[in-house]
């Protein structure tokens, strides 16, 4: 396996992690955790509400639980497809993912995290997503299940 192949591997298991980590059921949260360990302490979340506002990871990880805790009980959040660049020690990976709050309300999304590789390991330096509309649908050629 040539150093691309692992690298794309091991960012995939990020990915993995970071949905598994957004992922609970009533009476329960998130596991913020988990979550927190693949970003860079100074990484910014850029949800889908507009007008744009950066978030940080502590930030985000506050507002999830407070949600988790109050209007969304439940999130299942699964990977549909994904696609990773690697160049050197940088890299895009660009995620479809298919969410279901409170066991009934099913959204997608594209999520796009910005990485970089340092002391040997792979690190989110930034997350931006935005949600599938009626006029604007995933690429067809992204919704490959992993």
């Amino acid at each position: 396996m040539d150093n691309s192949e692992a690298d794309v591997r091991a960012i995939q298991e990020i990915i993995q992690r970071q949905f598994a980590s957004m992922t609970w059921a009533a009476g329960a949260c998130p596991d913020i955790a988990k979550f927190k360990n693949d970003f860079l302490s100074e990484a910014l979340l850029y949800p889908s509400a507009r007008p744009v506002t950066a978030q940080s990871i502590e930030d985000f990880a506050s507002r999830m639980i407070k949600l988790a805790s109050t209007s969304l009980l439940s999130f299942d959040e699964q990977v549909i497809g994904t696609r990773v660049h690697v160049f050197g020690k940088v890299a895009v990976a660009v995620v479809a993912c298919e969410n279901t709050e409170n066991g009934t309300e099913v959204n997608r999304n594209v999520e796009m995290m910005l990485l970089v590789k340092d002391g040997g390991g792979w690190k989110i330096a930034a997350q931006a997503w935005d949600n599938e509309a009626d006029a604007r649908s995933i690429p067809r050629d992204l919704l490959r299940r992993v």
